[in-house]
């Protein structure tokens, strides 16, 4: 049976789901707490804490039949120190979570669908608060939805396009949407309306001390500019407001090329004439491919996957499309879906390796600008080696995606904690195995050396990084932005709302 690597293990944005954490330190927040709490048995966390939260809620331990299922992750190149799984059931009992917490010095991590990439996990040892039942959603007239902190994007997709809405999420079915949210947040909807975090309203979060606040433009407005780039170090947001829009056409157009490796060149080319800096037409949300195994093509060499994703008719589309017609294909697909439909066909849905957890993915990422053929055939040519070397990185590849940006380059750079506007490609390698440690070291040297040859062809450009994809090696400026004061904003935040550095696993802006 032929096998196809990207069609099974594709990864789009978002991935990251919501990590937001809390490393262990000396002393309590209050300066009273007994340290040696910390090693408590989860028995005696469950009879003083549960009397405290709602009925809904539950405490276990790894020897509870729902441990595997809460704690089961995407990303297995690390995981973190799990002692003990909280499920709130209501949003009231993440305060009390986090101050029983507080009071006896364990650390907290709050997680939803357990995406994150970032290796800086790692080190986490403590209680995992899973928000995964907080998901409720409540409808504010036609302009905005209210949803909890555990929604997830297919969830999201549904109920609204049933209603007659959509709003900005990330392009995985199985993700989070606070999680790529609170990093900014690319999606499909982009081009129309920016970020996912562009289209928060407010914030309910809980801070590091326990304390429930609001988040907005009225309210608390620095923290909630922080929270719209670099949310994940400063609170655990239990519900959100977003706006919705209305839905639009019925179906949108899905085009699929696979090209062999002759056409390289000429499809990027083409790529840079079509988008024009950033500029292509909205309507065309989201173009994005892969290089990738396709045995029923070859055994050895790989192939160019590219996909177009259009808001409206397949004849409104081909004018766009004509000059990658005119590139000879190895086969092309197409159709017309609703919505909700186009993960699925694009190979972000529920049934892509994207929503398989349990593999290692040991990975690297840039921003850029532009695609540089010469790069490009050189990456190419790497991963052509290196998927001949060695058989277990068969389900390895290499994404290059580029959303519709006119709606985030509309949207003032000053007014989020977001830095990267001006740049408008995602690059991403997953260098994608079973669990074996023998092969992390190589793994991560294809990874960092496919990095360096995008960030090679972008000239006279700051290396960039994504946060959500992120490994957490990379310097703080690449995620957070260049301008000093954008971090000095961002380490005062820190300090007056997260002097211990509770929520800080995921990147952490205070780790240079």
């Amino acid at each position: 049976m032929a096998r196809l690597n990207f069609l099974a293990w594709c990864y789009l944005p978002l991935l990251p789901f919501s990590v937001l954490a809390s490393p262990p330190f000396a002393t309590c927040l209050d300066g009273t707490c007994d340290l040696s709490r910390k090693d408590l048995p989860v028995s005696q966390i469950a009879s003083e804490l549960g009397p405290l939260l709602s009925s809904a809620s539950s405490i276990f331990g790894p020897d509870d039949s729902r441990w595997t299922n809460a704690t089961i992750r995407f990303q297995e190149l690390v995981r973190p120190d799990i002692q003990l799984v909280i499920q709130p059931g209501q949003e009231r009992d993440v305060s009390i979570i986090v101050q029983y917490a507080n009071n006896n010095s364990i650390a907290f991590m709050a997680t939803n669908r357990r995406h994150a990439l970032t290796l800086t996990v790692a080190t986490f040892s403590g209680i995992e608060i899973d928000l995964s039942l907080l998901r409720n959603m409540s409808f504010n007239g036609d302009s905005s939805v209210t949803l909890q902190g555990g929604a997830y994007d297919e969830d999201v997709w549904s109920a609204l396009w049933d209603k007659g809405y959509v709003a900005t999420t990330g392009s995985a079915s199985c993700v989070g949407l606070l999680g790529p949210g609170l990093g900014g947040g690319h999606g499909r909807w982009q081009g129309y309306y920016g970020l996912v975090s562009d289209n928060f309203i407010k914030l309910n979060v809980v801070l590091a001390n326990g304390t429930a606040v609001t988040a907005s433009n009225d309210t608390n407005p620095d923290l909630f500019w922080a929270m719209k780039g670099a949310g994940h170090n400063f609170g655990i947001v239990t519900s959100f407001e977003m706006k919705i829009y209305d839905r639009g056409p019925d179906t949108w157009y899905y085009k699929i090329y696979v090209w062999n490796q002759t056409k390289i060149e000429s499809v990027f080319e083409a790529l840079n004439t079509f988008r024009q800096g950033g500029t292509q037409p909205k309507e065309m949300a989201v173009n994005y491919g892969a290089y990738t195994m396709n045995t029923s093509i070859s055994e050895t060499e790989p192939v160019l996957w590219w996909s177009f994703v259009y808001v409206g008719s397949k004849e409104d589309a081909q004018q766009y499309l004509t000059p990658f017609d005119n590139i000879e294909t190895i086969s092309i697909d197409d159709g017309n879906v609703p919505y909700p439909e186009i993960a699925d066909v694009t190979l972000t849905g529920a049934s892509s390796g994207l929503c398989t957890p349990g593999y290692v993915h040991n990975h690297a990422t840039s921003y850029l600008q532009v695609w540089n053929a010469t790069a490009q055939r050189q990456i190419y040519d790497l991963y052509h080696e290196r998927i001949n070397e060695n058989s277990q990185w068969f389900n390895s590849f290499v994404v290059m995606e580029d959303y519709a940006h006119a709606g985030v380059a509309a949207v003032d750079p000053a007014s989020s904690a977001y830095p990267w506007r001006d740049f408008s490609l995602l690059s991403y390698i997953n260098v994608a195995y079973a669990l074996n440690e023998t092969l992390d070291s190589a793994a991560q040297d294809w990874a960092l050396q496919t990095r360096d040859l995008w960030n090679a062809g972008q000239q006279n450009l700051p290396v960039a990084t994504y946060v959500n994809y992120a490994r957490g090696a990379e310097s703080l400026e690449s995620m957070y932005g260049y301008d000093s004061w954008r971090l000095k904003k961002l380490r005062d935040l820190k300090l007056e709302y997260d002097p211990n550095n509770r929520f800080g696993y995921y990147n952490s802006i205070t780790s240079a």
